[in-house]
């Protein structure tokens, strides 16, 4: 028995099983525009074909050190098959694969037919749907939302796939090629479809909205549809008209107010229109300009006739239109306390008066003994009746005082001293009274001092036209002591009387209307004013103007220096929360709002800035007084007083100052203390600063003593105008003073010496003096000036020639003497020079 050997199997040196390489890598250098290069590494791809085994060849084995199973029994290989069938098979699988893409290309172009004819089936549902809908705003629903959805994903039909014969060529392909290329297909259309849908310049953005035309049209048309989100708003703005029932809203053709001057954008928000479309207009018309830029009326006209409205010319000061108000109506009227001002001359006991009716002490807080501020002040009489006093000083440089006094008041008491009689301030006071056209009341004070004559005073009214009762007149008077507090209770009761009888009403419940009293710059509260409400009712909050200046009531003060919420007509209070100091007898008006008064207040101040810039025409009659005035040597001062009123009366008392050799310069008067920058101008022009009950800071001494500048400091007005007129005439030095010594006539012209003549004269007047000054007229006419070089009578040299004698004489360096000329001798003098 034959026995064969088995193989034994145990595990053999591990092997790697694998390919071999189907790609080769190699690097190649690529060059750039200027001189770049980069090196990248490239792979080459080779395509594996299948290798026919010969039948005397044996196959290979890999040798392998570890064992290994012994090898099969050798078989007898298989012969390949014949050419004629491998090609068979081959045809037979491109045929398949042809007709599975014929199927799959098919199937999609069925499927975009469908979408297509889907998208516009619900374009026409939801076109008619929005026609009938006219109530209710349709929500989206589900159904439309995954249709969006769709529409976005939805592209142009992928175009039809390459032929994958025609893309590897007409030759053969192994199988295994053919398996990958199955594999890949699916990934290959998807890949190269994407690229395929969007024609050459349309934007990605709108790449992927399907809309009906796009689907109509061609592929190779540019069709630039809108967007949804536009055909979304359009059919808002249809539904919106739809359900208001209106057709879409017109142009409006619109009247614009312009006033003389207006800038581009508020032109254009007047006309709500774009500033823009103004400013392209305003360019094709020839005017290039800005939206910040001024035009006038006649282009803002041909603007808005371009757009289709119409102009409404107003000019700048129509801004004040209105700031009154209306009149009030009669039931709207109540009555109020009567105004009263006090008025009369310097130190007649005006003040005094007022005193002992507040049963106050004004007088110890005036410096001098002597009223310089208008004060205004409301007293509680019996049976709870009010009376506003307004008191005015009598110094004649507070006429402007005055005069606002009596323009704000109802009654006027015109005090006279018993001892004194009217002076020049009692008569002004009555013009005043009577350009305002308000009832006097005449009170005779100093009735207790000895020598005093009441009836005397009555009479010298008469010459004023001023008749009292007592002379059968219409005035009413009453004599007063105020030291014995006699006769105050008889004017009070006058006082209430004459207001009874004028029915002083006003209405409290309007905006409020004032006049400003007094104004100054306080150190702590900034500007403040003294303001008598006429009319309406004053509250804390209220938006004012008053004059050129604008603000918000921040806080009031009655009389008595308390913080009151609110002051009706005829009470005077300090209003706080000024811009800045206005000026005294500006009326105060209470407006709607923050830019009305803004406004307001700018046009008048550009109207105060024209009347300092504009220069009045010279005519041919101020031409000559102008050269004349401009001979006089000018005198700056720098005015700086505590309130308005007191810088106005020191501004016209010192430009009445002067003489036809001098003359004050005012370079600046304001409210304030004395600041670096008044150093500053007096330093630069050379000027006196006067402080008229104010001083100077730290900074301004420092500066004044550095750089030199006088500092006076004031508290009466009649001792500044004093000590100013003596500066100005110490200024122009002593008064030269000619006086004439004689006169002579020259009778006949005579040789004396080898180049002089002299003149034999006959003294017609005084005395001639030889080696005083001369002058030679002739006919009226001065030809010479200068001095007597000799005097003789006959042959000998004299120290004088009287009247009626005749003289021979020569005059320093001037020998054309003829007959007949008039010879003066003078001589001057210095003494001290008064304004």
């Amino acid at each position: 028995m034959t026995t064969e050997k088995k193989s034994t199997l145990r595990a053999s040196q591990r092997g790697t099983l694998g390919l071999k390489k189907t790609t080769e890598t190699s690097k190649v250098k690529q060059s750039f525009a200027r001189g770049r290069t980069n090196t990248v590494l490239v792979e080459v791809k080779k395509t594996r074909r299948p290798v026919k085994e010969k039948p005397d060849e044996k196959p290979v084995v890999q040798e392998s050190t570890s064992e290994a199973p012994p090898p099969p029994p050798k078989e007898k290989p298989k012969a390949p098959p014949p050419p004629s069938q491998e090609k068979k098979d081959m045809d037979g699988r491109l045929a398949r694969q042809e007709k599975a893409d014929a199927l799959l290309r098919k199937a999609e172009e069925e499927r975009y037919q469908a979408m297509v004819e889907a998208s516009r089936r619900e374009e026409e549902e939801r076109t008619e749907k929005n026609k009938s809908e006219k109530t209710a705003k349709p929500k989206p629903t589900s159904k439309t939302k995954s249709h969006a959805r769709k529409t976005v994903k939805a592209e142009a039909p992928p175009a039809i796939l390459e032929d994958p014969v025609k893309a590897h060529g007409a030759g053969k392909r192994s199988e295994d090629e053919i398996k990958d290329e199955d594999k890949s297909a699916g990934a290959r259309r998807k890949a190269e479809a994407p690229k395929s849908i969007r024609p050459r310049g349309e934007k990605r953005r709108q790449s992927g909205k399907l809309t009906v035309a796009r689907a109509l049209a061609d592929e190779d048309d540019q069709i630039r549809v809108r967007s949804m989100a536009a055909l979304k708003r359009a059919r808002e703005k249809e539904k919106r008209a739809l359900k208001t029932g209106q057709a879409p809203v017109q142009k409006q053709s619109r009247e614009v107010t312009v006033p003389e001057s207006i800038t581009v954008q508020e032109l254009a928000n007047r006309m709500a229109e774009r500033a823009a479309d103004l400013v392209k207009t305003l360019f094709n018309m020839g005017v290039a300009v800005t939206v910040n830029q001024t035009i006038d009326q006649d282009t803002a006209e041909l603007v808005l006739n371009e757009f289709g409205h119409k102009i409404k010319r107003i000019a700048e000061s129509d801004v004040e239109i209105g700031l009154s108000g209306e009149e009030d109506s009669e039931d709207q009227l109540s009555h109020r306390a009567p105004v009263v001002t006090i008025m009369g001359h310097v130190d007649h006991g005006k003040t005094s008066l007022l005193d002992a009716l507040r049963k106050s002490d004004i007088v110890a807080a005036e410096a001098g003994g002597i009223t310089q501020h208008i004060g205004a002040y409301q007293i509680m009489v019996r049976e709870g009746a009010q009376i506003t006093f307004l008191d005015t000083p009598g110094h004649e440089a507070f006429t402007e005082m005055r005069s606002r006094g009596a323009h704000v008041t109802d009654i006027v008491v015109l005090v006279i001293a018993a001892d004194d009689g009217p002076m020049p301030q009692t008569i002004e006071a009555i013009n005043h009274a009577r350009a305002a056209k308000v009832p006097i009341i005449v009170a005779i004070t100093k009735t207790d001092l000895p020598g005093s004559n009441p009836d005397k005073i009555r009479e010298d009214l008469l010459q004023h036209e001023v008749i009292v009762e007592k002379l059968s007149g219409d005035v009413q008077d009453v004599e007063i002591s105020t030291p014995n507090r006699v006769g105050l209770d008889t004017l009070l009761d006058k006082i209430l009387l004459q207001a009874e009888m004028m029915e002083i009403k006003a209405n409290p419940s309007r905006s409020a209307e004032g006049t400003v009293i007094e104004a100054r710059l306080d150190k702590g509260r900034g500007p403040v004013a003294t303001i008598l409400v006429q009319r309406g009712t004053l509250q804390v909050g209220d938006i004012f103007v008053v004059g050129s200046e604008w603000g918000k009531v921040r806080a009031l003060k009655n009389d008595h220096a308390e913080t009151v919420k609110s002051a009706g007509p005829a009470q005077p209070v300090e209003v706080l929360g000024l811009s800045g100091v206005p000026e005294a007898g500006d009326i105060f008006s209470v407006v709607e709002n923050e830019a009305r008064a803004r406004e307001v207040a700018t046009y008048r101040q550009s109207l105060a800035k024209n009347k300092r810039t504009t220069m009045a025409p010279a005519s041919l009659e101020n031409l000559f007084s102008n050269l004349k005035a401009d001979k006089a040597k000018e005198f700056p001062v720098v005015i700086k007083a505590d309130v308005h009123g007191s810088v106005e009366a020191i501004h016209q008392a010192v430009t009445k100052i002067g003489s036809e050799d001098i003359k004050v310069q005012v370079l600046h008067a304001a409210v304030g203390g004395i600041t670096e920058s008044d150093i500053s101008l007096a330093k630069a022009s050379n000027a006196l600063v006067i402080g008229f009950n104010v001083r100077a800071n730290a900074k301004a001494r420092e500066a004044a003593e550095r750089d030199g500048v006088t500092l006076n400091y004031y508290d009466i007005i009649y001792d500044l105008i004093d000590d100013l007129k003596k500066i100005m005439a110490g200024d122009l030095g002593p008064e030269i003073v000619e006086n004439v010594v004689g006169t002579a006539r020259v009778q006949d012209i005579f040789q004396a010496g080898k180049s002089g003549r002299a003149a034999g004269c006959m003294v017609t007047e005084g005395t001639l003096k030889r080696n005083l000054k001369a002058r030679i007229m002739r006919d009226d006419v001065i030809v010479y000036v200068g001095a007597l070089s000799s005097l003789r009578r006959f042959k000998d040299d004299v120290a004088e020639v009287r009247n009626g004698q005749e003289c021979g004489l020569t005059l320093e360096n001037y020998n054309d003497i003829k007959q007949g000329d008039i010879i003066e001798v003078f001589e001057q003098s210095e003494r001290e020079r008064q304004l």
